[in-house]
C-alpha cells in the first residue's frame, strides 16, 4: 500500500488526521482536485480515498465532472481495488454502486455516536463505539446492493458500509481534528446559517469532542489498512 491518490473537493475537507496515519505506513500521497485536475486511471493507485465537499451527487447537471468520478469509482470497485469515502466519497461510492442518493430528512451537523450494527462492531469501526463523531451533511443514501450496514444514526440510517474488504464508505467525518475545524466553520459558513446552527456552541463542542475522534478515528484507518493487507 505504496501509492495512496486522494480526490478533493474542497480545500479545508482534507484527509485530516489520516494523513499521518498513511504517511507513518510509508505511503506516498498524491492529492488530485475533482473537476479541476485529471483524476488518472481508476486503477492505477494501491488506495483511493475520496474526500467529502458540499455539492449534491445528483447535481450532475451543475457539476459534469461528478459522472466522470462515479464512472472512476465504478471501474474500481468493480475490480475490488482498496477504496474509502468520507462523508460526499461515500455518497458517490453508494452512487457507483447503483443505489440512490437524495436529500435526507433534515441537516445533520454536529457531534454525536453512532449505533454500530453487530457487523459494526466486529469491523474497523468498533473504536467509535461510544465516541462522538462529527456529522456534516445534508443528503443520504440508499444501501447499495451487496453492501453490508455499518453504523447508523436516528436522522440518517445508513451512515456506514463495506464491500468485502476492499470498500469502506463513511457518511460521518472520522478524519476530523480540532486544530482544523475553524476552516470548516469558515468554509460552511453560509450552509451553517441556513440551517440555523449556533456557530460558538459548535465550535465549543468541537474543542471538546474532537481529540476522542482523533484517537479513535486513527484507530479505525490502521484496522481497515490491517485488514487490507491481510
Amino acid at each position: 500500500m505504496r501509492n495512496v491518490r486522494v480526490i478533493g473537493h474542497v480545500a479545508f475537507e482534507d484527509l485530516g488526521s489520516f494523513s499521518h496515519v498513511l504517511k507513518e505506513k510509508g505511503c506516498v500521497l498524491e492529492t488530485r482536485q475533482a473537476g479541476v485536475d485529471d483524476l488518472g486511471s481508476p486503477l492505477d493507485a494501491d488506495l483511493l480515498v475520496v474526500l467529502g465537499g458540499p455539492i449534491g451527487v445528483y447535481e450532475e447537471d451543475r457539476y459534469p465532472f461528478l459522472a466522470d468520478e462515479i464512472g472512476l469509482i465504478r471501474k474500481r470497485l468493480e475490480a475490488r481495488k482498496p477504496t474509502l469515502g468520507v462523508c460526499l466519497g461515500a455518497q458517490l461510492m453508494a452512487a457507483a454502486l447503483g443505489a440512490k442518493v437524495y436529500p435526507g430528512p433534515a441537516k445533520e451537523i454536529g457531534w454525536k455516536p453512532l449505533t454500530l450494527t453487530d457487523s459494526g462492531k466486529a469491523s474497523c469501526l468498533a473504536p467509535l463505539e461510544n465516541v462522538a463523531v462529527l456529522h456534516w451533511h445534508g443528503d443520504t443514501f440508499d444501501l447499495p446492493e451487496g453492501a453490508e450496514l455499518l453504523a447508523s444514526t436516528d436522522i440518517c440510517p445508513h451512515q456506514a458500509f463495506s464491500l468485502g474488504n476492499f470498500g469502506l464508505a463513511l457518511q460521518f467525518h472520522p478524519e476530523a481534528r480540532a486544530r482544523d475545524m475553524e476552516r470548516w466553520l469558515i468554509g460552511h459558513t453560509c450552509e451553517l446559517g441556513a440551517a440555523g446552527i449556533d456557530i460558538p456552541a459548535l465550535r465549543a463542542d468541537s474543542a471538546a469532542k474532537a481529540p476522542a475522534l482523533e484517537r479513535a478515528g486513527t484507530e479505525v484507518l490502521r484496522r481497515w489498512l490491517k485488514g487490507l493487507a491481510g
